[in-house]
């Protein structure tokens, strides 16, 4: 399925409630992620995606921070495998090249390196764990 739903380019301060929730039921219900750790204080300086389905609910999110670093790339469960991921990747590498970024950075879950790898983005380094879950460094330059 091609994504065609909205996806929006949003501030934490006006749609907090729905980035949260996305995280909430993805990160810390569904992961196992310490809420202390998933709260950590960056998402007021960062540029948030928001995926919606046709009903305007929130099914997807990911985080940029001012230094180019994507990070908090959530999907809801039955909405996985029908292109929203794909669809806040590129809009959020739009969004760097926007900027005029040179690379992308992320740290991504091991089981999310191929899809990635799709986009471009390379593995830079070794495993390590963050949240008790294996990343690795993944860059993509721009």
């Amino acid at each position: 399925m091609h994504w065609k739903l909205p996806i929006h380019i949003v501030r934490w301060q006006d749609e907090a409630d729905k980035l949260r929730f996305i995280r909430t039921v993805v990160f810390i219900q569904e992961q196992q992620i310490p809420v202390e750790l998933e709260w950590d204080g960056f998402d007021v300086a960062g540029t948030h995606v928001l995926a919606l389905n046709s009903e305007g609910q929130p099914i997807g999110t990911a985080r940029l921070l001012p230094d180019g670093h994507i990070g908090r790339m959530a999907v809801l469960k039955q909405w996985r495998g029908m292109g929203v991921g794909r669809a806040i990747l590129q809009a959020v590498l739009h969004e760097l090249i926007q900027r005029r970024t040179s690379k992308a950075i992320l740290n991504a879950q091991i089981s999310a390196i191929g899809f990635y790898e799709k986009f471009g983005f390379r593995p830079e380094g070794a495993v390590f764990l963050e949240a008790n879950i294996p990343h690795i460094k993944m860059i993509l330059s721009l």
